[in-house]
């Protein structure tokens, strides 16, 4: 029998990318989200690879939703063997223009929620004698960026605490804690990201496309690395933030007025923070296609 792979954020982008690669390996999946939409539409998907799909429309930032998907998944196969968490949501404002509750759902998802999950399948991965947590943090892991301050946050805490968990798991053999960190990927957070900034936005460029990180996900489950890059041309921003941190906060937010918030005016919305858009989702947001600029006149200045 397959491996049994937990895949939160499943239905769309990098969690369903992920869930591909694993189905194309032979695992049985228990793929969780908040929209049963697209969960079918993925599940189906893994079907056609000859995957056996367990589908479970729960919010990962529910204070039990984690737990549940955990016992659920073990009452289906038995155990659980990879926990991969990559449930995410996106907003976009200033400090002053996002909304409480908005910053809020964004930490609840992108790290309590993880935290909570962490603590729901330890018993489990112990039982079965070892299992593996990948965690899917990002860039803004590891540096800053203006506008985005709840996500940061969250992907700063979360790579933290993988590597306490990590440092705890060492007194129990079998069990490993991974990190993959991506940059621009060609998802559909962007256009389902919540936005305060009264403009249009964009992920920075480069984009990559996001079976590039569910490659890495896959090869972390295996290999000895702890924490991998996927989008090494934005890498060189690490060694900018920590050698001449003044020069990087005004390139970053230079970058991210001229490239990711451009000037075609967007009303203040939510997106898929707060409550989930029901659709069949995808694995990309068609960023790949998108030009750094537009002639004049499709951009409505």
């Amino acid at each position: 029998m397959g491996q049994v792979v937990v895949v939160t954020g499943g239905s769309r982008g990098i969690g369903r990318a992920a869930a591909l690669r694993f189905a194309r390996r032979g695992a049985r999946l228990a793929l969780v989200a908040r929209d049963e939409i697209a969960l079918a539409a993925a599940a189906e998907e893994c079907r056609r690879r000859g995957a056996e799909v367990l589908t479970l429309s729960i919010d990962l930032a529910t204070p039990d939703g984690p737990a549940r998907a955990a016992d659920a998944t073990v009452a289906r196969f038995g155990r659980i063997d990879v926990w991969v968490g990559s449930a995410s949501v996106f907003s976009y404002g200033s400090v002053e223009d996002t909304p409480d509750e908005v910053r809020d759902r964004v930490i609840e998802t992108n790290l309590l929620g993880h935290m909570r999950a962490a603590r729901a399948v330890l018993p489990y991965l112990r039982a079965g004698g070892g299992g593996t947590i990948v965690f899917v943090g990002s860039l803004y892991s590891q540096v800053a960026g203006p506008y985005v301050s709840s996500y940061v946050a969250a992907k700063h805490g979360l790579l933290g605490f993988a590597r306490s968990l990590r440092q705890e798991m060492l007194a129990h053999r079998g069990i490993r804690v991974k990190v993959v960190l991506p940059a621009s990927i060609d998802t559909p957070i962007y256009q389902r990201a919540a936005n305060y900034t009264g403009r249009t936005a964009f992920p920075l460029p480069p984009v990559v496309a996001a079976d590039r990180v569910a490659r890495a996900i896959v090869r972390v489950t295996r290999g000895r690395r702890h924490e991998v890059g996927v989008g090494a041309a934005q890498f060189v921003t690490r060694p900018l933030q920590f050698l001449a941190p003044r020069v990087y906060d005004r390139f970053i937010r230079a970058l991210q007025h001229a490239l990711g918030l451009r000037r075609r005016p967007a009303t203040p919305t939510s997106g898929a923070v707060l409550e989930a858009q029901h659709d069949p989702g995808a694995v990309s947001g068609g960023w790949a296609r998108v030009p750094l600029r537009r002639p004049r006149s499709s951009t409505g200045g």
